[in-house]
């Protein structure tokens, strides 16, 4: 393809991936009052009979609710997103690497899908204890700008290091690491994984950070398994 098809082949899968993206986050504007109880049910699990956010401006309201249908929309068009960056980058690439590429995106996607799950799910645990160490004198009222910035972060995080192993596996079949360079390195690696999980966690409690650092561990060992096996 010439470069100007190219440039027209971008604009079109740019197009329908604005097209896609838009018409997701009008469903998740929709569907806003699902995704916030979905948001705020860590919250509720500690505190169950007084679990509302508190808003302090007369537009902080409609303010989460277009955040809250951006990040849904997003989650909600990224297997399209996902598509037309395939079928772009598809015409440059060997027959070999298009048969790793799907095996790939779906890994990255679904990695990061779990690694939000798990943050949802170690969030309950996460309040308590930040709850528990500011003491009982303190009454909890959370904004909700605050809190949901908080939990979606973490989300963020979570799914952003669930990647790990996808990176580990793409730099073995790279020839740039090999399995028994990471087996050999296995002890540092751990060290410097908690110490990683300690660090990046948002919320800062050891609930969080080990939900964080003992997936990352497990998959280093997936990492070297599969590193072995593309090999033979």
């Amino acid at each position: 393809m010439t470069l100007v098809a190219r440039l027209a082949e971008l604009r079109r899968r740019l197009i329908v991936s604005l097209v896609f993206f838009a018409v997701a986050v009008i469903v998740a504007y929709v569907l806003y009052g699902h995704i916030l109880s979905l948001l705020t049910h860590p919250y509720c699990v500690l505190q169950p009979h007084h679990c509302n956010l508190v808003v302090l401006a007369p537009l902080d309201g409609f303010g989460i609710r277009l955040d809250i249908a951006g990040y849904g929309g997003l989650l909600l068009a990224s297997p399209v997103l996902m598509w037309q960056l395939w079928r772009f980058i598809t015409p440059g690439l060997k027959a070999s690497e298009k048969r790793y590429a799907i095996p790939f995106v779906a890994a990255s996607v679904g990695l990061f899908l779990l690694g939000a799950f798990v943050a949802w799910l170690t969030f309950p645990h996460a309040l308590g204890f930040l709850k528990a160490v500011g003491g009982k004198q303190l009454t909890t009222f959370y904004t909700a700008q605050k809190y949901l910035s908080l939990i979606l972060l973490l989300m963020g995080v979570f799914g952003a290091t669930f990647e790990f192993p996808v990176l580990l596996v793409a730099l073995e079949l790279a020839g740039v690491l090999s399995p028994q360079k990471l087996a050999h390195f296995r002890r540092w690696a751990i060290v410097v994984i908690v110490c990683v999980a300690a660090i990046v966690t948002p919320s800062s409690d050891p609930f969080s950070m080990l939900a964080l650092a003992i997936p990352m561990i497990l998959f280093y060992e997936v990492s070297i398994l599969i590193g072995r096996l593309a090999k033979r």
